[in-house]
């Protein structure tokens, strides 16, 4: 059995944190308060908030294991370094559910110690910036406190400005947002990545979403985050952003907060399992994003009706309040209580509510298998390497359909509800989910059950450990549905 990666004969320096202490920036108080927003006209509503410390922060490089020159005879010579050994022992077979946590846990920690030695993740965490085809994203980067038994929580959050004719605007917005929302994290790693463009949808274009991948994937590696509690936030332009980063990518998302972005007509299918904060100003008629952000509320909740539950969600219209409102602060806020009446009648009463978006991420953790997943490939990401969304696979040129499916740990079954995708579709299976030694029924559409048995394979689990450096996506076998057949089967 080969290893889908080349080992490497001298290990790379390990990447230390470095806590970066900020300024106040003259602020009484720089925990509340709105982001210097921008008009309409494209003029700044307000100055700078954060200062730029794109070049502190860096990661320091560590000794490498270097020998004392006087060493006794017989010891390694100067700057020799010692082999790397897995601290785990791999199966010679995947026989039984111990034998695939052995294999899991090796192959993790290959895993980790190839990404740790790549030279170009090393890289790309001490220049703070990432490059994907002719995109490149820079990012700001700040650790607060201290990983608990599960690492750190990863707050990832995107600034304000968008279509611009020089980098000026955004350049300012990017730095506000290095202090906007880290002043509510107590503890984590607080990420501001800059808009990869100049352009309205500067923080999701198609290079974003790899960027996106890459970012998240070298902090789990390098900087012990959390995969369960990577959390995204936005406003204005980065509210734009969280509506299109979400609806194509989040299965790598505990929740997300949105403030003063638009929609851009987008389905929010996807986000089936993970949720969402909508916040926006009652006044804030620009591109009707009240009126908007307050249907996709609405929408939400017929997503809920359609689907049973699953999509989480709150909806807060801060009551009197334009572009700019405080969702960073430490007091509670007016919003909206009844959304419909509002929009009906365009009055309503408020109720207080806490509407840091910090706090309210911070509450949800990210089940990675859930047992029932949505999923809307139109609105996969073209420029993202993994074919994956949770535990569903197809191939990246199916580009339409629903998947609606489920698992049953009790019945060891797989259970397909819905599926118009004109293609494969491949259930990826984790000893997490079912017990893959046994026979697994599959139930679709058509009213078929098939009883299927699987056969645990090494390989497929260092290549789904690849695909998206996470260790809650390593599967171990799978199931692959044809489901053309079906269709032309019920014609």
């Amino acid at each position: 059995m080969k290893s889908m990666w080349m080992k490497k004969g001298v290990a790379a320096a390990m990447i230390a944190a470095c806590v970066l202490q900020l300024a106040a920036c003259g602020e009484a108080d720089p925990g509340e308060g709105s982001p210097s927003s921008v008009s309409e006209s494209g003029e700044e509503a307000g100055e700078e908030t954060g200062e730029d410390s794109s070049d502190s922060g860096a990661p320091s490089e560590e000794g490498a294991g270097e020998s004392d020159s006087s060493a006794e005879t017989g010891t390694e010579e100067a700057g020799e370094e010692e082999a790397w050994v897995n601290p785990y022992t791999m199966p010679d077979s995947l026989e039984s559910q111990e034998d695939i946590v052995a294999a899991r846990n090796y192959i993790w920690e290959e895993y980790l110690n190839q990404a740790r030695n790549d030279e170009a993740r090393a890289a790309e965490l001490e220049e703070h910036a990432m490059t994907f085809g002719e995109a490149t994203m820079k990012y700001g980067f700040f650790v607060k406190g201290e990983p608990d038994e599960n690492g750190y929580p990863l707050y990832i959050a995107l600034h304000g400005g968008g279509g611009s004719d020089t980098p000026d605007l955004n350049n300012d917005q990017w730095q506000q947002m290095m202090t906007y929302y880290q002043t509510s994290v107590e503890n984590g790693i607080y990420v501001n990545p800059r808009g990869v463009r100049d352009t309205w949808d500067c923080h999701f274009n198609p290079e974003s979403y790899p960027l996106y991948d890459r970012l998240i994937e070298n902090l789990i590696a390098f900087y012990d985050v959390d995969p369960n509690r990577v959390y995204l936030m936005g406003f204005s332009a980065g509210g734009d952003g969280v509506y299109g980063v979400t609806s194509k990518m989040a299965d790598r998302f505990a929740a997300a907060n949105m403030s003063a972005g638009h929609p851009n007509g987008l389905p929010l299918w996807n986000l089936y399992n993970m949720p969402l904060l909508i916040q926006v100003g009652e006044l804030d008629d620009a591109y009707d994003r009240n009126v908007i952000d307050a249907q996709y509320g609405l929408l939400l909740d017929e997503y809920n009706e359609t689907m049973g539950g699953g999509y989480e969600h709150d909806t807060y219209i801060h009551q009197g309040k334009g572009h700019n409102f405080v969702d960073n602060g430490t007091a509670d806020q007016k919003v909206i209580e009844d959304i419909q009446g509002w929009l009906d009648t365009g009055e309503g009463a408020a109720v207080e509510v806490d509407a840091n978006a910090v706090r309210y991420l911070e509450q949800h953790v990210r089940n990675p298998l859930p047992e029932r997943v949505v999923w809307d490939l139109t609105q996969r990401a073209d420029q993202r390497q993994g074919a994956s969304f949770y535990w569903l696979q197809a191939d990246r040129r199916h580009t339409k359909g629903m998947v609606v499916a489920s698992y049953d740990r009790e019945t060891n079954s797989i259970n397909v509800e819905q599926c118009t995708v004109p293609g494969n579709v491949t259930f990826l299976l984790s000893n997490d989910m079912l017990d893959l030694f046994a026979p697994i029924t599959v139930n679709t559409p058509d009213g078929n059950s098939t009883e299927m048995t699987v056969t645990p394979d090494i390989d497929l689990l260092y290549e789904t450990t690849e695909e998206r450096g996470d260790y809650n996506y390593q599967f171990a076998a799978k199931i692959t549905i044809d489901f053309r057949e079906m269709e032309k089967t019920e014609e």
